[in-house]
This record gives C-alpha cells, structure tokens and sequence, in this order.
C-alpha cells in the first residue's frame, strides 16, 4: 500500500473531499484507510492535474474522518 491522499472534509452530498499527493488515483479506485480496509470510491478528479482533488463516496459511516490518511493497493 502507498499513501495517495488525506480526507479534507465531508460534503454536503456526503462525499468525501480528498487532496490527492500524485495524479496515479483515477475514477472508480477504491481507496483503503491504515489498516487495508475499504474507505471510499473515487467518483469524479477535481482541480489541477498536476495535484488534484478527489471526490469520494465513503464505504461506510466511520470512513473518512477529517485528516484520515488514505491509500491505494498496488
């Protein structure tokens, strides 16, 4: 596992804001938290390309707390 971004903040839709750290994450991963479980599923890339942000349905009520670092599988 490699650390591709950090939970900035919940939406009002629910989804969760992530700041990705490189452009490798694309539409559909499923993003993993600290411990290899399922976090989130990337839906739409947000801003820049060179240092994009994520928008992200969370797997469950407890994923993506503010600050959460979170992973992809290699």
């Amino acid at each position: 596992m490699r650390e591709v971004g950090e939970v900035l903040h919940t939406a009002r839709s629910g989804r969760l804001i992530i700041r990705l750290a490189d452009n490798e994450v694309n539409a559909g991963s499923v993003l993993l938290d600290s411990k290899g479980r399922n976090a989130a599923k990337v839906m739409e890339l947000l801003g820049p390309v060179a240092r994009p942000y994520a928008s992200a349905i969370p797997a469950s009520d407890k994923a993506g707390k503010d600050g959460q670092k979170l992973f992809l599988s290699r």
